[in-house]
């Protein structure tokens, strides 16, 4: 008998239809001869909603209160779906984050898992029971108050536990069928994918690719735990996450594994920087002191008769406010010129590990971008990826551009989003 550990997502257990239709779905796995662990994430936009009554009574709540808030929507998720899973017969416990084990620090709205102790859950599964648990959530280890691993948590819940527990496979459900060649939303024609290593997964996730977290997949690859996306709304097959040198030796790479877009970030120019040692330095530390993590970074030549450079970089959109104050306080030390800030603009992001053994990607991509009418403010580049930054209002011309262009589009339309939110 192997264990295996299902997610669903909000738009799953969105309303009590939801929730007894997924239960039905972990009953048939349990009947199959399986463990099984479910992780879920709280009722539709019920999380909205809290973060907007919390806001409503407190401009700035604190984040331990915060936590404490948040957490009520996954618990109440839990239980409900252990009613309806009783219901059908079959017995049911749910727990919550740190009843089931996760350890955090202490960060609270963006967590860490620091370790995972499922003994509650092994007891349960020893029973004969399907445990059910809280995503999103742990408990601190040094101050045991509880915390919250921020947006796509439940993903790295599900992910964490399947590798504690050793299970078979993490299976994360959602309201789309699996991973696409690009959002069905902007081309309907893109193509489900049939399996994808954590590799090209990753650089869709960090480009904005919102089917996985980030952090779920870095997790799955440490552990080498494979995912299966799927929809909680058929029984399709869905898209494998996992190494392709060992599960899939045999198989021919596709150069492109899909064209992912992002249109959270914004970006900052430093204008006027003199071209001196450890200048670039000050103005990276300051933003390191702001807990700002950035994306995209280009320099400038310098101008010879001015011996001044500028400095751009791509920062999270909901952080452009706290860099530019912390940039504003070094400039009397730097001695730059001016700051510029654009909030309007989007990346587009080309990924497949194919491209490592095939020339001319490159060439193709640009190709098509200016055939679109595509105009490019910045570049960067990874071993198996090309992202550029695009006007926002071209995001979606480019993203179908580049589509067409490397042939990913299906025969026929593949691509169905069940709820509304594709996750």
């Amino acid at each position: 008998m192997g264990i295996v550990v299902q997610k669903y997502g909000g738009s799953s257990v969105a309303d009590a239809e939801g929730i007894k239709r997924v239960a039905q779905r972990i009953v048939e796995a349990r009947k199959d001869g399986n463990d099984v662990v479910v992780v879920v994430s709280a009722m539709g936009d019920s999380t909205d909603e809290l973060i907007d009554l919390a806001e409503r009574v407190s401009p700035l709540p604190a984040p331990r209160e915060l936590d404490m808030l948040l957490t009520a929507g996954e618990r109440i998720s839990m239980a409900l779906l252990a009613m309806a899973i009783g219901n059908l017969g079959q017995e049911a416990r749910s727990f919550t984050g740190s009843q089931a084990g996760v350890i955090t620090d202490g960060s609270h709205g963006k967590a860490k898992i620091i370790d995972v102790t499922p003994g509650r859950i092994e007891q349960a599964l020893g029973t004969g029971a399907v445990a059910i648990v809280a995503g999103f959530q742990g408990v601190s280890q040094d101050t045991k108050d509880i915390t919250t691993l921020g947006r796509g948590g439940s993903d790295t819940t599900a992910v964490a536990l399947a590798a504690a527990l050793k299970a078979d496979v993490c299976e994360i459900y959602s309201d789309v069928d699996g991973v696409f060649t690009a959002d069905p939303r902007i081309v309907p024609t893109a193509r489900k994918q049939s399996r994808i290593s954590y590799e090209e997964m990753l650089e869709m996730a960090a480009c904005g690719a919102k089917i996985l977290h980030l952090r779920c997949v870095e997790y799955a690859r440490r552990y080498d735990m494979p995912i299966h996306v799927r929809s909680s709304f058929s029984h399709h097959s869905g898209t494998w996450i996992a190494d392709h040198e060992a599960e899939a030796e045999d198989m021919e790479k596709a150069i492109i594994a899909g064209v992912a877009h992002d249109r959270s970030e914004a970006k900052i120019t430093v204008v006027g920087v003199p071209d001196r040692v450890g200048e670039a330095a000050r103005i990276f530390e300051a933003l390191s002191d702001a807990q700002i993590n950035l994306d995209m970074i280009v320099q400038n030549v310098s101008a010879a008769a001015t011996n001044l450079t500028d400095i751009s970089f791509t920062l999270p959109r909901s952080d452009g406010q706290t860099a530019m104050s912390a940039l504003s306080r070094i400039q009397e030390v730097v001695g730059y010129d001016s700051l510029l800030y654009d909030d309007q603009i989007g990346k587009v992001s080309l990924i497949g590990a194919g491209m490592r053994s095939h020339p001319g990607v490159t060439a193709k991509f640009f190709a098509a971008l200016a055939a679109a009418g595509v105009n490019i403010e910045m570049i960067s580049t990874s071993e198996i990826r090309i992202s550029v930054i695009v006007d926002e209002p071209q995001v979606d011309d480019a993203v179908s551009a580049t589509h067409r262009a490397f042939d990913l589009e299906a025969a026929e339309v593949e691509a169905v989003v069940y709820g509304g939110t594709g996750r």
